[in-house]
């Protein structure tokens, strides 16, 4: 019988295995990296995107916000394993939220898994995969911006993005890095709007 090894483990199970190693109440972004061996780039992307994607969550999109893209950024270049400096690595998460986070991805993460498979491969791979990380630095750093929800819609294409470079799934990342972009050019344009109005109401 040939012996099943992390890495031909499905993602939802990957996390699973993730919480079930965690020690004390409080594991280390460092930490986490150091658990997730081959396909490091999609899981951490994964596991930093996913707490971004609950609607009015504070605290915890701000302080994954900048590993994300910073790991993003990684992509981009073209790096093949990814790293964190010492002072984002030492950021830690509650041993309890990440399996809360588990509990709650895991039936969506099944149903993507469920539907997913190796299509479009080029779109996850060098050259196009630098444009992608391109896309995911944008989508993180809008995951920053200081207003009411909007960490949430960026936080899911980061997620369906992720879970397309880890099921070698194009068509996922493509899906993913449209949402990225439609919310991107809202923010945008809501943003012309808004200064169009003060300079209206400022004008009179």
């Amino acid at each position: 019988m040939t012996a099943i090894t992390p890495e031909d483990l499905a993602i939802s199970d990957r996390l699973d295995q993730l919480v079930a190693r965690a020690e004390g109440d409080q594991v280390s972004l460092g930490w986490i990296l150091d658990q997730l061996h081959e396909r490091a780039f999609g899981l951490f992307l994964l596991i930093l995107a996913l707490p971004c994607c609950i609607p009015f969550l504070y605290g915890v999109p701000q302080i994954v916000a900048l590993p994300l893209m910073f790991i993003s950024v990684q992509i981009l270049i073209g790096r093949r394993v990814p790293w964190l400096p010492a002072k984002l690595a030492a950021r830690n998460v509650s041993t309890e939220g990440l399996r809360g986070l588990s509990l709650r991805a895991g039936p969506w993460l099944r149903r993507i898994e469920a539907i997913s498979k190796p299509r479009l491969g080029f779109l996850t791979r060098t050259p196009l995969d630098h444009i992608v990380g391109a896309a995911l630095v944008l989508f993180s750093a809008s995951i920053l911006v200081p207003l009411p929800a909007t960490n949430t819609v960026p936080g899911f294409a980061v997620v369906v993005v992720a879970m397309g470079l880890l099921q070698r799934d194009g068509v996922l990342v493509l899906l993913g890095a449209l949402l990225g972009t439609a919310w991107i050019a809202t923010l945008i344009f809501a943003g012309a709007s808004l200064a169009s109005l003060i300079k209206t109401w400022i004008g009179l």
